[in-house]
């Protein structure tokens, strides 16, 4: 995808969203709540152009006589938490539907991260990105501000998909790098074992995990009639079938597969919600931080 991976709809309603982790009430007495603050006695993050209802203590007096201009300083709170944002990168997450050719699972993990990118600059928290696919992990490690969310955007545009899941190996510096406590997003198709696997072992390891499955309409749907040619992405089988005749068969065992791994999640305290590429961007985060019009965007 190219331009904003955010669309202006879904940008606006955002305003109405912010990130919580049930870890961080418990802990530290608040949630990934907005921890940007004004005043003495903390880190200079930025400045920017007074805005009236600013208070006067905050102009930099000397910056004006140099520049005639009034700036502020902002100043921010190291928040408690770090958010890290775990995208499937493998050869599954370029399928699409044929009805919107141009938007894959890839690009929908990409517009989700990018969501999120943004609430925890509202907010002032950190956010890191690490992606998953058969060749590593791309790694960028938590920060804040403004100049992280484009290093975040930039390696997002950057991301494709290709191969199989990392290797064990591989995925050594997922144990390494996120810490004790951290929010951890996860955002994939959702049925690799060993995408469930690390799951598991990160909400083992006391961290928060949430997790959104990215389903194209088709698999949702399975709309397909006469003969046609199904094909895995990341193994190149192929297995021809009448779409009628399989229809009901798949839509059981898809079914029966996205219940079996819901239940693994569930028992380890993992959130999760499930996006539909044809649904608004939006939607799985508001299922996930508890939206009350959620249902609206359905």
């Amino acid at each position: 995808m190219s331009g904003d991976l955010i669309p202006a709809a879904v940008r606006a309603r955002l305003r109405t969203l912010r990130l919580t982790s049930r870890r961080a009430v418990g802990a530290h007495g608040l949630g990934l709540h907005r921890s940007r603050s004004r005043g003495a006695g903390l880190e200079f993050a930025q400045y920017r152009a007074y805005e009236p209802g600013d208070e006067l203590r905050q102009i930099d007096w000397k910056l004006y006589a140099r520049s005639d201009r009034f700036f502020v300083r902002e100043a921010e709170r190291e928040s408690p938490l770090a958010v890290w944002l775990l995208v499937d990168a493998s050869a599954s997450m370029n399928q699409t539907d044929a009805a919107r050719p141009n938007w894959s699972r890839l690009d929908a993990a990409k517009g989700l991260a990018a969501c999120v990118a943004e609430l925890a600059l509202r907010q002032g928290d950190r956010f890191g990105l690490i992606g998953l696919r058969g060749d590593g992990l791309r790694l960028l490690a938590p920060a804040s501000g403004p100049r992280q969310r484009d290093r975040l955007l930039l390696e997002l545009q950057a991301l494709s998909a290709q191969g199989a899941w990392p290797s064990s190996e591989q995925l050594r510096p997922l144990w390494e790098r996120i810490g004790a406590d951290d929010l951890v997003l996860m955002l994939g198709d959702g049925f690799d074992e060993s995408g469930v696997a690390v799951a598991e072992r990160l909400a083992s390891a006391r961290r928060e995990v949430l997790s959104v499955r990215i389903l194209t309409a088709e698999e949702r749907d399975f709309p397909y009639q006469g003969g046609h040619r199904f094909r895995d992405p990341e193994t190149g089988e192929e297995l021809l079938g009448d779409g009628v005749a399989l229809r009901n068969e798949f839509l059981a065992r898809f079914a029966a597969a996205r219940a079996e791994v819901d239940a693994r999640l569930d028992a380890c305290g993992i959130r999760h919600a499930e996006y539909v590429l044809d649904q608004e961007l939006d939607l799985p985060l508001r299922r996930l931080f508890g939206a009350r019009d959620a249902a609206e965007y359905a």
